[in-house]
Protein backbone atom coordinates (compact mmCIF):
# COMPACT_ATOMS: atom_id res chain seq x y z
CA UNK A 1 0.00 0.00 0.00
CA UNK A 2 1.34 3.29 -1.00
CA UNK A 3 2.87 5.86 1.59
CA UNK A 4 0.03 8.24 2.47
CA UNK A 5 2.62 11.05 2.65
CA UNK A 6 3.78 10.79 -0.63
CA UNK A 7 1.67 12.55 -3.68
CA UNK A 8 0.53 9.47 -6.43
CA UNK A 9 1.51 11.63 -8.87
CA UNK A 10 5.64 11.84 -7.35
CA UNK A 11 6.32 8.93 -5.59
CA UNK A 12 7.53 6.49 -8.42
CA UNK A 13 10.11 8.94 -9.56
CA UNK A 14 11.35 10.59 -6.17
CA UNK A 15 13.27 9.25 -3.07
CA UNK A 16 11.65 10.27 0.09
CA UNK A 17 14.72 12.56 0.39
CA UNK A 18 14.32 14.20 -2.71
CA UNK A 19 10.67 14.22 -1.84
CA UNK A 20 11.49 16.30 1.62
CA UNK A 21 13.65 18.10 0.01
CA UNK A 22 10.77 19.72 -2.59
CA UNK A 23 9.14 20.29 0.57
CA UNK A 24 11.06 22.60 2.26
CA UNK A 25 12.52 24.53 -0.77
CA UNK A 26 8.68 25.60 -1.47
CA UNK A 27 8.71 26.64 2.45
CA UNK A 28 12.29 28.81 1.35
CA UNK A 29 10.60 29.87 -1.96
CA UNK A 30 7.27 31.49 0.10
CA UNK A 31 10.15 33.46 2.47
CA UNK A 32 12.33 34.81 -0.13
CA UNK A 33 9.57 35.94 -1.80
CA UNK A 34 7.47 37.32 0.99
CA UNK A 35 11.22 39.57 1.68
CA UNK A 36 11.71 40.43 -1.33
CA UNK A 37 8.28 42.02 -2.08
CA UNK A 38 8.92 44.23 1.06
CA UNK A 39 12.30 45.11 -0.23
CA UNK A 40 11.67 46.12 -3.38
CA UNK A 41 8.79 48.01 -2.89
CA UNK A 42 11.02 50.52 0.01
CA UNK A 43 11.65 53.54 -2.65
CA UNK A 44 7.83 53.25 -2.86
CA UNK A 45 6.86 53.34 0.81
CA UNK A 46 9.77 56.06 1.48
CA UNK A 47 7.99 58.50 -1.17
CA UNK A 48 4.52 58.14 0.05
CA UNK A 49 5.04 58.79 3.70
CA UNK A 50 7.94 61.69 2.46
CA UNK A 51 10.50 60.59 4.38
CA UNK A 52 14.19 61.58 4.19
CA UNK A 53 16.98 59.18 4.29
CA UNK A 54 18.11 59.53 8.25
CA UNK A 55 14.30 58.69 8.94
CA UNK A 56 14.14 55.81 7.01
CA UNK A 57 17.13 54.50 7.93
CA UNK A 58 15.98 54.58 11.33
CA UNK A 59 12.78 53.70 10.72
CA UNK A 60 14.24 50.19 9.32
CA UNK A 61 15.56 50.02 12.83
CA UNK A 62 12.26 48.15 13.80
CA UNK A 63 12.40 44.92 11.26
CA UNK A 64 15.48 43.63 12.73
CA UNK A 65 14.77 44.61 16.08
CA UNK A 66 11.59 42.49 15.54
CA UNK A 67 13.87 39.59 14.33
CA UNK A 68 16.21 39.98 17.13
CA UNK A 69 13.18 40.30 19.88
CA UNK A 70 11.94 36.94 18.39
CA UNK A 71 15.51 34.91 18.10
CA UNK A 72 14.99 33.43 21.66
CA UNK A 73 11.69 32.45 21.69
CA UNK A 74 12.04 30.50 17.60
CA UNK A 75 14.54 28.65 19.16
CA UNK A 76 12.51 27.95 22.14
CA UNK A 77 9.55 27.36 20.10
CA UNK A 78 11.34 25.17 17.43
CA UNK A 79 12.87 22.90 19.93
CA UNK A 80 10.12 22.60 22.02
CA UNK A 81 7.05 22.34 18.89
CA UNK A 82 9.29 20.98 16.69
CA UNK A 83 10.13 23.16 12.69
CA UNK A 84 7.44 21.57 11.39
CA UNK A 85 4.51 23.19 13.55
CA UNK A 86 6.25 26.28 13.97
CA UNK A 87 6.96 26.83 10.25
CA UNK A 88 3.55 26.42 9.64
CA UNK A 89 2.39 29.71 11.62
CA UNK A 90 4.91 31.56 10.62
CA UNK A 91 4.82 30.83 6.89
CA UNK A 92 0.49 32.04 7.39
CA UNK A 93 1.74 35.38 9.49
CA UNK A 94 5.04 36.41 7.55
CA UNK A 95 3.35 37.19 4.37
CA UNK A 96 0.57 38.47 5.78
CA UNK A 97 2.38 41.01 7.24
CA UNK A 98 3.00 42.57 3.88
CA UNK A 99 -0.78 43.11 3.96
CA UNK A 100 -0.02 45.13 7.08
CA UNK A 101 2.73 47.10 5.58
CA UNK A 102 0.90 48.11 2.68
CA UNK A 103 -2.23 49.49 4.75
CA UNK A 104 0.23 51.93 6.66
CA UNK A 105 -0.47 55.86 6.54
CA UNK A 106 2.17 57.14 9.05
CA UNK A 107 5.67 57.19 10.34
CA UNK A 108 4.34 54.82 13.73
CA UNK A 109 2.52 52.79 11.65
CA UNK A 110 5.04 51.35 9.57
CA UNK A 111 7.54 50.88 12.41
CA UNK A 112 4.91 48.49 14.61
CA UNK A 113 4.03 46.94 11.46
CA UNK A 114 7.67 46.22 10.50
CA UNK A 115 8.34 44.90 14.07
CA UNK A 116 5.35 42.39 13.58
CA UNK A 117 7.21 41.82 10.39
CA UNK A 118 10.63 40.83 11.70
CA UNK A 119 8.89 38.80 14.06
CA UNK A 120 7.28 36.73 11.43
CA UNK A 121 10.57 36.91 9.24
CA UNK A 122 12.76 35.41 11.85
CA UNK A 123 10.20 32.43 13.27
CA UNK A 124 10.37 31.24 9.80
CA UNK A 125 13.95 31.61 9.10
CA UNK A 126 14.57 29.50 12.35
CA UNK A 127 12.20 26.85 11.35
CA UNK A 128 12.86 26.69 7.44
CA UNK A 129 15.90 26.39 8.22
CA UNK A 130 16.07 23.61 10.93
CA UNK A 131 14.37 22.00 7.96
CA UNK A 132 17.00 22.46 6.08
CA UNK A 133 19.75 21.06 8.25
CA UNK A 134 17.31 17.33 8.37
CA UNK A 135 16.90 17.15 5.27
CA UNK A 136 20.72 17.52 4.78
CA UNK A 137 21.39 14.81 7.30
CA UNK A 138 19.26 12.49 5.26
CA UNK A 139 21.78 13.32 1.79
CA UNK A 140 24.77 13.43 4.07
CA UNK A 141 26.57 15.74 2.00
CA UNK A 142 26.03 19.46 1.78
CA UNK A 143 23.09 21.33 0.36
CA UNK A 144 21.85 24.32 2.38
CA UNK A 145 23.15 26.91 -0.08
CA UNK A 146 21.01 25.20 -2.37
CA UNK A 147 17.86 25.75 -0.27
CA UNK A 148 18.99 29.36 0.15
CA UNK A 149 19.32 29.37 -3.76
CA UNK A 150 15.45 28.82 -3.67
CA UNK A 151 15.09 31.79 -1.26
CA UNK A 152 16.82 34.22 -3.52
CA UNK A 153 15.54 32.73 -6.43
CA UNK A 154 12.40 33.65 -4.49
CA UNK A 155 13.68 36.89 -4.03
CA UNK A 156 15.05 37.39 -7.82
CA UNK A 157 11.20 36.69 -8.71
CA UNK A 158 10.07 39.29 -6.39
CA UNK A 159 11.84 41.62 -7.68
CA UNK A 160 10.95 41.14 -11.06
CA UNK A 161 7.06 41.19 -10.80
CA UNK A 162 7.63 44.56 -8.58
CA UNK A 163 9.30 45.95 -11.28
CA UNK A 164 5.87 44.80 -13.23
CA UNK A 165 3.66 46.29 -10.34
CA UNK A 166 5.24 49.23 -10.67
CA UNK A 167 5.54 50.02 -14.19
CA UNK A 168 1.25 49.18 -14.18
CA UNK A 169 0.96 51.42 -11.47
CA UNK A 170 -0.27 48.83 -8.96
CA UNK A 171 -0.13 50.11 -5.57
CA UNK A 172 2.05 48.71 -2.79
CA UNK A 173 -0.92 47.05 -0.79
CA UNK A 174 -2.52 45.47 -4.16
CA UNK A 175 1.09 44.04 -4.77
CA UNK A 176 1.57 42.87 -1.13
CA UNK A 177 -2.61 41.51 -1.08
CA UNK A 178 -1.23 39.19 -4.35
CA UNK A 179 1.45 37.64 -3.38
CA UNK A 180 0.06 36.57 0.04
CA UNK A 181 -2.74 34.93 -1.76
CA UNK A 182 0.11 33.24 -3.93
CA UNK A 183 2.26 32.35 -0.48
CA UNK A 184 -0.90 30.93 1.23
CA UNK A 185 -1.59 28.71 -1.40
CA UNK A 186 1.75 27.35 -1.82
CA UNK A 187 1.91 27.15 2.03
CA UNK A 188 -1.34 24.75 1.84
CA UNK A 189 0.22 22.66 -1.46
CA UNK A 190 3.61 21.75 0.84
CA UNK A 191 2.48 21.53 4.16
CA UNK A 192 2.19 18.13 4.39
CA UNK A 193 6.02 17.07 2.20
CA UNK A 194 8.06 18.45 4.76
CA UNK A 195 10.52 16.71 7.59
CA UNK A 196 7.81 15.52 10.39
CA UNK A 197 10.72 15.57 13.08
CA UNK A 198 13.40 17.48 13.38
CA UNK A 199 16.96 15.64 13.31
CA UNK A 200 17.77 16.07 17.26
CA UNK A 201 14.20 13.83 17.85
CA UNK A 202 14.99 11.30 15.16
CA UNK A 203 18.61 10.61 16.34
CA UNK A 204 17.38 11.22 20.30
CA UNK A 205 20.52 13.54 21.05
CA UNK A 206 20.52 14.66 24.96
CA UNK A 207 21.34 18.32 24.48
CA UNK A 208 19.75 21.20 26.52
CA UNK A 209 17.48 24.09 25.19
CA UNK A 210 19.20 26.67 26.83
CA UNK A 211 22.91 26.89 26.13
CA UNK A 212 25.69 29.69 26.46
CA UNK A 213 27.27 29.79 22.58
CA UNK A 214 30.80 28.50 22.20
CA UNK A 215 33.79 29.81 20.35
CA UNK A 216 32.59 28.44 17.57
CA UNK A 217 29.18 29.36 17.19
CA UNK A 218 29.94 32.94 18.01
CA UNK A 219 32.72 32.48 15.13
CA UNK A 220 29.98 31.54 12.66
CA UNK A 221 28.02 34.86 14.02
CA UNK A 222 30.18 37.41 13.15
CA UNK A 223 31.23 35.46 9.70
CA UNK A 224 27.56 35.75 9.09
CA UNK A 225 27.19 39.42 10.59
CA UNK A 226 30.00 40.72 8.34
CA UNK A 227 28.09 39.43 5.13
CA UNK A 228 24.37 39.96 6.21
CA UNK A 229 25.12 43.58 6.91
CA UNK A 230 26.23 44.03 3.10
CA UNK A 231 23.45 41.72 2.02
CA UNK A 232 20.84 44.02 3.84
CA UNK A 233 22.55 47.21 2.10
CA UNK A 234 21.72 45.60 -1.01
CA UNK A 235 18.40 45.03 -0.05
CA UNK A 236 16.96 47.85 1.62
CA UNK A 237 19.04 50.39 -0.58
CA UNK A 238 20.61 49.36 -3.54
CA UNK A 239 17.12 51.19 -5.22
CA UNK A 240 18.18 54.40 -3.57
CA UNK A 241 21.77 53.99 -4.17
CA UNK A 242 20.65 53.99 -8.08
CA UNK A 243 17.93 56.59 -7.84
CA UNK A 244 20.51 59.40 -5.61
CA UNK A 245 23.73 58.38 -6.59
CA UNK A 246 23.25 56.26 -10.11
CA UNK A 247 20.91 58.76 -11.05
CA UNK A 248 19.50 56.10 -13.15
CA UNK A 249 16.40 56.47 -14.87
CA UNK A 250 13.24 55.37 -13.23
CA UNK A 251 12.23 52.10 -14.55
CA UNK A 252 16.18 51.39 -13.86
CA UNK A 253 16.33 52.20 -10.29
CA UNK A 254 15.71 48.71 -9.26
CA UNK A 255 18.58 47.32 -11.80
CA UNK A 256 21.20 47.11 -9.08
CA UNK A 257 18.43 44.93 -6.81
CA UNK A 258 18.06 42.31 -9.86
CA UNK A 259 21.65 42.33 -10.74
CA UNK A 260 22.52 41.18 -7.00
CA UNK A 261 19.61 39.10 -6.21
CA UNK A 262 20.93 37.05 -10.15
CA UNK A 263 24.17 36.51 -9.42
CA UNK A 264 23.47 35.70 -5.08
CA UNK A 265 21.21 33.14 -6.87
CA UNK A 266 23.36 31.58 -9.23
CA UNK A 267 25.99 31.45 -6.36
CA UNK A 268 23.82 29.38 -3.91
CA UNK A 269 23.20 27.00 -6.54
CA UNK A 270 27.28 26.55 -7.16
CA UNK A 271 28.21 26.82 -3.89
CA UNK A 272 27.82 23.28 -2.66
CA UNK A 273 29.54 21.83 -5.52
CA UNK A 274 31.97 24.55 -4.64
CA UNK A 275 32.65 23.95 -1.12
CA UNK A 276 32.81 20.35 -1.98
CA UNK A 277 35.56 21.02 -4.25
CA UNK A 278 37.60 23.59 -2.73
CA UNK A 279 36.69 24.00 0.62
CA UNK A 280 33.91 25.88 2.85
CA UNK A 281 37.44 28.12 5.19
CA UNK A 282 38.54 28.80 0.84
CA UNK A 283 34.80 29.77 -0.29
CA UNK A 284 34.14 31.98 2.71
CA UNK A 285 37.63 34.21 2.55
CA UNK A 286 36.80 34.62 -1.22
CA UNK A 287 33.55 35.37 -0.55
CA UNK A 288 34.77 38.88 1.76
CA UNK A 289 36.87 39.81 -1.35
CA UNK A 290 33.89 39.78 -3.99
CA UNK A 291 31.51 41.35 -1.54
CA UNK A 292 34.40 43.98 -0.95
CA UNK A 293 35.43 44.26 -4.66
CA UNK A 294 31.73 44.74 -5.61
CA UNK A 295 31.28 47.53 -3.61
CA UNK A 296 34.08 49.51 -3.98
CA UNK A 297 33.21 49.33 -7.76
CA UNK A 298 29.84 50.62 -7.39
CA UNK A 299 31.67 53.67 -5.00
CA UNK A 300 34.47 54.32 -7.15
CA UNK A 301 32.62 54.31 -10.77
CA UNK A 302 28.85 55.40 -9.70
CA UNK A 303 27.26 55.27 -13.38
CA UNK A 304 24.38 52.36 -14.44
CA UNK A 305 26.71 50.20 -16.10
CA UNK A 306 29.84 49.92 -13.72
CA UNK A 307 27.33 50.18 -10.45
CA UNK A 308 25.80 47.33 -11.68
CA UNK A 309 28.67 44.97 -12.19
CA UNK A 310 29.59 46.24 -8.88
CA UNK A 311 26.48 44.79 -7.64
CA UNK A 312 26.77 41.39 -9.61
CA UNK A 313 30.12 40.95 -7.58
CA UNK A 314 28.75 41.59 -4.27
CA UNK A 315 25.75 39.32 -5.40
CA UNK A 316 28.21 36.51 -5.84
CA UNK A 317 30.28 37.77 -2.17
CA UNK A 318 27.37 36.78 -0.16
CA UNK A 319 25.49 34.14 -2.16
CA UNK A 320 27.52 31.03 0.02
CA UNK A 321 28.11 33.04 3.71
CA UNK A 322 24.76 32.54 5.47
CA UNK A 323 23.92 29.19 4.43
CA UNK A 324 27.79 27.87 5.05
CA UNK A 325 27.37 29.57 8.51
CA UNK A 326 23.84 27.73 9.30
CA UNK A 327 24.62 24.30 8.15
CA UNK A 328 27.89 24.80 10.15
CA UNK A 329 25.85 25.91 12.98
CA UNK A 330 23.57 22.99 12.80
CA UNK A 331 26.54 20.65 13.36
CA UNK A 332 26.98 21.98 16.68
CA UNK A 333 28.09 19.65 19.34
CA UNK A 334 26.86 21.40 22.46
CA UNK A 335 23.28 22.47 20.97
CA UNK A 336 20.26 21.43 19.42
CA UNK A 337 20.06 22.89 15.95
CA UNK A 338 17.18 25.27 15.86
CA UNK A 339 18.84 27.02 18.96
CA UNK A 340 22.18 26.93 17.13
CA UNK A 341 20.74 28.61 14.17
CA UNK A 342 18.89 31.00 16.53
CA UNK A 343 22.43 32.03 18.36
CA UNK A 344 24.00 32.69 14.77
CA UNK A 345 20.77 34.61 13.51
CA UNK A 346 20.69 36.84 16.59
CA UNK A 347 24.83 37.63 15.62
CA UNK A 348 24.42 37.42 11.97
CA UNK A 349 20.98 40.01 11.89
CA UNK A 350 23.21 42.63 14.10
CA UNK A 351 23.81 42.86 10.64
CA UNK A 352 20.89 44.48 9.95
CA UNK A 353 19.62 45.97 12.94
CA UNK A 354 22.97 48.35 12.37
CA UNK A 355 23.93 48.53 8.79
CA UNK A 356 20.54 50.45 7.53
CA UNK A 357 20.72 52.85 10.03
CA UNK A 358 23.97 53.40 9.74
CA UNK A 359 23.61 54.01 6.15
CA UNK A 360 20.98 56.70 6.92
CA UNK A 361 22.63 58.73 9.37
CA UNK A 362 25.86 58.82 7.52
CA UNK A 363 24.16 59.50 4.20
CA UNK A 364 23.01 62.67 6.30
CA UNK A 365 25.81 63.97 7.14
CA UNK A 366 27.83 63.09 4.27
CA UNK A 367 26.41 61.08 1.48
CA UNK A 368 25.83 57.50 0.45
CA UNK A 369 28.95 56.92 -1.41
CA UNK A 370 30.70 57.45 1.59
CA UNK A 371 27.97 55.04 4.00
CA UNK A 372 29.06 52.35 1.30
CA UNK A 373 32.39 52.43 1.58
CA UNK A 374 31.95 51.78 5.22
CA UNK A 375 29.75 49.16 4.85
CA UNK A 376 32.40 47.50 2.48
CA UNK A 377 35.20 47.88 4.71
CA UNK A 378 32.96 45.73 7.74
CA UNK A 379 32.06 42.77 4.95
CA UNK A 380 35.79 42.28 4.90
CA UNK A 381 35.31 40.37 8.24
CA UNK A 382 33.70 37.41 6.25
CA UNK A 383 37.79 36.71 5.29
CA UNK A 384 39.29 37.66 8.18
CA UNK A 385 37.36 35.18 10.36
CA UNK A 386 37.16 32.31 7.67
CA UNK A 387 40.29 31.75 8.87
CA UNK A 388 39.79 30.86 12.80
CA UNK A 389 37.28 28.84 11.86
CA UNK A 390 38.20 25.05 12.39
Amino acid sequence: MMNSRIPLNLSFSFSPQRYYRIGVSAFFFIQGLTFATWASRIPDIKQMLQLSDGTLGLVLFALPVGQLTAMGLSGYLVSRFGSKNTLTVAACLYPAGLVLLGTVSSLWQLVAALFFFGVCGNLSNISINTQGIGVERLYRRSIMASFHGVWSLAGFTGGIISAFMVAESISPFTHFCVVYACGFLLLLAARKYVLPRDAHAATKEKKKIFVKPDRYIISLGIIAFACMICEGTMFYWSGIYFEKVIHAPADLTRLGYVAFMLTMTMGRFAADWLVTKFGIKHILKMSGVFIVSGMLTAIAFPYVFSATIGFLLVGIGTSAVVPMAYSLAGKSKTMLPGVALAAVSSIGFLGFLIGPPIIGFISELFNLRVSFTLIAILGLGTTIMAGRIK
